[in-house]
């Protein structure tokens, strides 16, 4: 049983509002990396540089992050170095805030470098943190029992987010 809870339409409006949102965060800064979590959160990390290479003069820098989810506190790992995100803007970027866990494990990560400013985005924030994180930048806030699951598929021309 699966219940839509965002379509297409939905999701590219959503994150075109997200986008909008990082360049006025970010207007004074020169670049921004956009690291999206592995698979999803790439994925959506994705949509929002292409958008806000599309509505402003940023400089982007897509990062990909890799987090094993069963185990965060393994070494987590980035297709940039240290250095080249070092004294940037940085958006972590993922698709659905369930616990918190990811995310905080994400920002402990770059919280060894110094940042000139650092957010959070992700698509839906489920509303069940068993960690102090929060999304800066979310595009749907939804209570859930802790039973039921969301999965957010991104396609080319039929993403969206369901509820099972």
């Amino acid at each position: 049983m699966q219940n839509i809870i965002l379509t297409h339409q939905e999701i590219v409006h959503k994150t075109k509002r997200i986008s909008y949102q990082i360049f006025e965060t970010f207007a004074n800064e020169e670049e921004v990396v956009i690291a999206g979590i592995a698979n999803s959160g790439f994925k959506f990390a994705q949509k929002i540089a292409t958008e806000l290479e599309r509505i402003s003069d940023l400089k982007v820098i897509l990062c990909e992050v890799q987090i094993n989810k069963q185990n965060p506190q393994e070494p987590i790992t980035t297709s940039l170095t240290k250095e080249m995100y070092s004294n940037k803007g940085l958006v972590l970027v993922d698709d659905v805030l369930n616990s918190g866990t990811t995310l905080i494990y994400g920002v402990k990560h770059f919280l060894d470098v110094p940042l000139r400013k650092f957010k959070t985005a992700v698509l839906i924030d489920r509303n069940h943190k068993k960690y102090p994180v929060k999304a800066d930048f979310k595009g749907l806030s939804l209570s859930t029992s802790l039973q039921e699951h969301i999965q957010v598929v991104f396609e080319e021309e039929t993403s969206y987010a369901y509820l099972s």
